[in-house]
């Protein structure tokens, strides 16, 4: 949060990109935005802790349906049959490999599809906000969001104790722990503003599946490392329906756009040659 603040505010300072400067209406622009984002860290975070790696990978792909649902209540949006195909195959997997799930923790699933939702809401709100008239764009959308969340987060800290832990971690001398922290801080902020990025072109649901295929590797990789994978044929199968829905609905979706732009392309040309005419 404070890499972005830091980069954001630099490059504004150097007029490098501009966003709205705060007024009393800003407030109102951003929520829910930041309560959302904080809700989805922290599920995210608890989940990850309790569930395997694998298992925390397929039952994300619960938000892609979240995300269908709350497009089509808050954004008006209709789907084609294609994708609503993909994304039934993606959770009918998710369903499969939980239900054979050799390592089930209760806690763990209501932590998950917590996550799931936070998701889901900070998805669709996010490209409410950037296709509004309010004026934030992509780069108010992520600075005011550090700004109102980096406070109540450190007071939270201060709270359960986390802030004195880390100020008392033994390694902030060593100059190699220092780098790849601040290199993950200055990662966490490239991150950030791809998935705003990604939103702004794209839809919410886009942005989620993006984010689901890039699970493709998480998934496989953590049956190998990391030792809480339980195996068993029905979650190996559920865990490669999923991918496959996946992958499809990116085939749709990208096939989808380049027809968009061959006929984009087309009309222009014609309506060129008809002007030159």
């Amino acid at each position: 949060m404070a890499t972005t603040i830091l980069v954001l505010y630099t490059a504004k300072l150097t007029q490098t990109i501009s966003f709205p400067d705060f007024d009393r209406n800003i407030p109102y622009k951003i929520f829910p935005l930041p309560l959302l984002y904080v809700g989805n860290h922290v599920t995210g975070l608890a989940s990850t802790k309790k569930l395997s790696l694998p298992m925390f990978t397929v039952l994300r792909k619960f938000t892609i349906l979240m995300t269908m649902i709350l497009e089509s209540r808050l954004l008006r949006k209709s789907f084609p049959h294609s994708v609503v195909l993909c994304v039934t195959g993606m959770i009918l997997g998710a369903l499969i490999a939980a239900c054979s799930d050799l390592a089930f923790d209760f806690e763990g699933y209501i932590f998950i599809f917590l996550n799931d939702l936070f998701t889901a809401a900070s998805g669709v709100y996010t490209k409410k906000k950037l296709d509004s008239s309010e004026g934030l764009g992509k780069y108010g959308v992520l600075f005011y969001n550090a700004c109102f969340i980096i406070i109540p987060t450190i007071l939270a800290s201060l709270y359960t104790g986390d802030l004195q832990k880390a100020i008392a971690f033994d390694h902030w001398m060593k100059y190699t722990f220092v780098c790849h922290f601040l290199l993950s801080c200055i990662l966490g902020f490239v991150l950030m503003y791809s998935i705003v990025l990604c939103s702004h072109y794209n839809s919410a649901l886009t942005t989620t599946v993006v984010g689901a295929i890039k699970n493709v590797g998480v998934a496989y990789i953590g049956m190998f490392v990391g030792g809480d994978y339980v195996f068993s044929f029905l979650n190996f199968i559920g865990l490669n329906i999923c991918m496959s829905g996946g992958l499809t609905y990116s085939f749709f979706t990208f096939r989808s756009n380049s027809r968009i732009s061959t006929s984009t392309s087309v009309s222009d040309h014609e309506l060129s040659k008809g002007q030159s005419t």
